[in-house]
């Protein structure tokens, strides 16, 4: 298992990284996942931000999925589940229907990534710094490649988990 420490001004995988906690990703990586905690920030009414940590997983077993456990308080982490792909695009372009939207922006002269959730609770803006996240889902393709998502299924499990809940 490796753990790497990415700041926006390097991006070598040889020593954790200077910066503020902002700034850093950590992440870690072996044969089948690929884990990251990184700083966000929660866009409150009044356009202020309050940081927010936030821990991101992917796995090979579920290759379309990335899931975004958003570390509010004492409370449990409030997790989230989206698709590897809408990240991805919403990067260069508005992405997204319904409950979840994302696109890329700026805040403070920093590229950032919009991320809106919409649920029965209420509704949440967070900004992601660009250059952790991007490094986080580079790390997702290189376990698995964008088109091959389907050679690490297993179609029969799956089938079988949908027929065994009706």
């Amino acid at each position: 298992m490796r753990v790497i420490a990415m700041d926006e001004a390097r991006h070598s995988s040889d020593s954790p990284a200077e910066g503020t906690d902002d700034e850093k990703v950590w992440l870690t990586m072996n044969s089948t996942t690929v884990s990251a905690e990184l700083g966000l920030r929660l866009v409150v009414p009044d356009r202020s931000t309050v940081p927010l940590l936030a821990g991101l997983s992917y796995t090979a077993d579920d290759p379309y999925a990335i899931r975004m456990a958003f570390h509010v308080g004492n409370d449990e982490p409030v997790e989230w589940i989206f698709a590897r792909e809408l990240l991805t695009v919403g990067i260069v372009r508005r992405v997204g229907d319904g409950d979840v939207q994302v696109w890329p922006a700026r805040a403070d002269g920093e590229r950032t990534l919009h991320i809106s959730l919409t649920s029965p609770f209420g509704q949440a803006l967070f900004e992601v710094p660009l250059a952790p996240l991007t490094e986080f889902l580079h790390r997702t393709y290189e376990l698995v490649p964008a088109g091959r998502e389907t050679d690490f299924m297993n179609l029969d499990s799956e089938l079988s988990n949908m027929l065994w809940s009706s």
